[in-house]
């Protein structure tokens, strides 16, 4: 059910909270024992319960008061159970980054987005399967194993947020939250055949979720339809003192009540030719591609293919910039202030090492390599700084763009979701699985992970609405009139 739909049976009486949550995590049990489970929570909170009772109770309370209406304004997502990251904090329960380095570690507070939702009184139902530290296309790279795809379990669900919208797309959850370092949350969107959206960097607190690349990563909001992802984001919105890097989102009170966007002859698409004319390009991603122009162009849209070279640079500037910072940010994991410690009483030099070698898997560690690699004195000149110029120029030519056009318009990935296994021991063929969604997180815009159709092997496939910074309530409206023309 969407958000909208729970909420009605809520107010009725139809369900209550607690029956809600009793029935996932009864299908979550169910699911474990199944030859294939699809691994998309790693744990359910028992503590669940006892809030959505709560919730229950303050829901008969206000409809024998008369005040039903009233209580749901102040706290539009009350009872609804929702799916967490595994990186993004929440009290008392473990926080691992779905890595062996963190393992028995308890998270000693909130993170911002989980204070402010169930402020709003959602129900954290529990923490989802990850690529460990967020740093994989496909969440094969956990230390629990993968997730897969609830449309065909042979396949992956995408990465790094795959369980969080794994868990979505199975309707585990009724939305979900996970994070963006550079298309985290809109390809598993893409992969599992629901909405995905990365917010305009800043929107949403980064206070406490724990950094990859602390100049790219950003909370993302996955859900079956624009309004499940709207509702939460007007929630979730807004500065934090907490983050220096957080911003105020403009039109949040706005999104409570989405509209389908209905100028559409006023409306002016960009499709950059570089992603148009781009090698690798699946056949069938690029035939649902054309139908998602030929929707816009017969509703009067004027779509145009626009030249920008510079993006020919975007997976190497990202690559080069998401690397250096995750080595620097993932330099406190040493065994020695907080998490798993592996200690021969050898000093503190074989300290660290043991623990970092045991407990980092194999693509953390290539990404620390290559990230102090980068950061090395004799390379940090001619490397890194040289990645962050050429984004620099990305976010400018991006920003000039918009001056022209509302929106780009573009594929969420090359292709479709793949088989487990496929692309595991190639991590440069997993690299490009990012090609349509970093120059999004490098120029810190925002831009939503729309299902749009299936390949041959009936495969979802997500194309990109992707907006200026600020520019979420347009793309979200946009994703509104798409969902109400093919919802059936």
């Amino acid at each position: 059910m969407t958000i909208t739909e729970t909420i009605n049976k809520l107010k009725s009486g139809e369900i209550t909270s607690k029956s809600l949550v009793e029935k996932l995590m009864a299908n979550f049990e169910e699911d474990k024992k199944s030859s294939l489970p699809l691994n998309a929570f790693l744990e359910m909170y028992e503590d669940a319960l006892t809030k959505a009772e709560s919730a229950d109770k303050e829901i008969a309370e206000a409809k024998a008061a008369g005040t039903l209406d009233k209580l749901f304004e102040d706290k539009p997502l009350l009872g609804l159970p929702f799916a967490s990251k595994d990186n993004i904090s929440v009290r008392g329960h473990k926080l691992t980054c779905g890595s062996k380095i963190l393992d028995g570690y308890v998270a000693p507070y909130n993170a911002t987005v989980i204070n402010r939702l169930e402020a709003a009184g959602a129900i954290t139902l529990g923490r989802c399967n990850q690529d460990e530290f967020a740093m994989g296309s496909s969440t094969e790279y956990s230390s629990y194993g993968p997730t897969r795809n609830p449309v065909n379990r042979e396949y992956v669900s995408g990465g790094s947020s795959g369980g969080s919208a794994a868990a979505v797309a199975a309707d585990q959850a009724v939305f979900g939250i996970g994070t963006e370092t550079g298309g985290s949350v809109r390809l598993p969107a893409s992969y599992c055949g629901i909405y995905g959206l990365k917010t305009t960097y800043g929107v949403l607190s980064r206070w406490g979720v724990v950094a990859y690349g602390s100049s790219l990563d950003q909370v993302g909001i996955l859900g079956h339809s624009p309004k499940d992802i709207a509702l939460p984001l007007s929630v979730m919105a807004g500065e934090d003192m907490y983050d220096d890097t957080s911003a105020d989102l403009p039109c949040k009170e706005s999104l409570k009540k989405l509209e389908a966007y209905k100028d559409f002859s006023s409306l002016k698409i960009a499709v950059p030719k570089q992603f148009a004319e781009a090698k690798g390009l699946d056949a069938d991603v690029a035939k649902v591609f054309e139908d998602v122009k030929a929707w816009f162009t017969s509703k009067g849209t004027k779509i145009e293919i626009v030249d920008l070279p510079i993006l020919d640079a975007s997976i190497a500037s990202y690559y080069v910039i998401a690397l250096s910072e995750a080595a620097s940010n993932l330099s406190r994991f040493d065994g020695i202030r907080y998490g798993n410690r592996i200690d021969n009483g050898k000093g503190y030099d074989e300290l660290y090492v043991d623990t970092r070698s045991n407990g980092f898997g194999p693509e953390v560690k290539r990404r620390i390599i290559i990230g102090n690699y980068v950061l090395s004195e004799q390379f940090s000149g001619q490397t890194y700084k040289k990645g962050m110029s050429v984004r620099a120029r990305i976010q400018r030519e991006v920003a000039k763009l918009y001056e022209t056009y509302d929106i780009i318009l573009c594929p969420t990935c090359p292709t479709a979701a793949f088989k487990l296994g496929q692309k595991v021991d190639d991590p440069l063929e997993m690299y490009l699985s990012d090609l349509y969604t970093v120059f999004v997180n490098l120029a810190r815009i925002t831009s939503i992970s729309v299902p749009a159709g299936k390949n041959k092997d009936n495969m979802p496939v997500g194309i990109q609405f992707a907006g200026p910074m600020f520019g979420e309530e347009k793309i979200l409206q946009l994703a509104q009139a798409w969902y109400e023309d093919h919802a059936n």
